[in-house]
């Protein structure tokens, strides 16, 4: 798909900077190429060190932990079957800033939340959705995100001086607000006990 794309973007530009008298000669289109290319060094700067960063933490295992850990400690305090639902969804949130991958998460995450709710009558579909909302909201502050990078580069188009920190305090109120209204959303859910979809209850039957 990466050819398509390319051959996608790069016939309809020749075109247009030949009609237009942008490409006079074939190193013209070289060097709007490289141009473009300009924008994106930070960016692969960036993505060099993020890479070794994220590999490092991979290989500590402390997000694992931090999910095993923090899941075990929910467990542990036997909430009713509503609250536990809305500690999965700021656990799941707070270990997102620690782990990048979603399926990851829910890899280790899944055996102790789905289970433990089904005790309480939950149905494993609101489980995931609890998981859900916690992954989404916190991606977009964590450097660990395999985007990140992209992000500030793209930012910087806009603020030249924009960098990591500028990016996280631009999002942490859009993810603080995600995160109340997506769980108090779920809330009325759970009060009012709509469907999921199709098929998929909230409680058990």
């Amino acid at each position: 798909i990466v050819p398509l794309i390319f051959l996608l973007f790069l016939i309809p530009g020749v075109v247009f900077g030949a009609v237009t008298g942008k490409f006079k000669k074939s190193k013209d289109m070289i060097d709007a190429m490289t141009k473009s290319m300009q924008g994106m060094s930070y960016y692969i700067v960036m993505a060099f060190f993020c890479a070794l960063f994220v590999y490092a933490f991979g290989q500590s295992n402390i997000g694992a932990l931090l999910a095993l850990k923090g899941a075990a400690a929910l467990q542990a305090l036997a909430f009713p079957g509503g609250v536990t639902i809305v500690g999965i969804i700021f656990l799941a949130a707070f270990v997102n800033l620690f782990v990048g991958s979603a399926s990851a998460k829910w890899a280790f995450m899944a055996p102790v939340f789905v289970p433990m709710l089904y005790l309480l009558g939950i149905s494993p579909e609101a489980a995931q959705m609890a998981y859900r909302i916690g992954d989404s909201v916190s991606n977009v502050l964590t450097p660990l995100m395999p985007y990140f990078a992209l992000v500030v580069a793209f930012m910087q188009r806009y603020d030249r001086r924009a960098g990591v920190g500028t990016l996280m305090a631009t999002m942490l109120p859009y993810s603080l607000t995600l995160l109340l209204c997506w769980s108090a959303l779920l809330g009325v859910w759970i009060v009012f006990d709509w469907p999921l979809g199709p098929g998929a209850t909230i409680a058990l039957p």
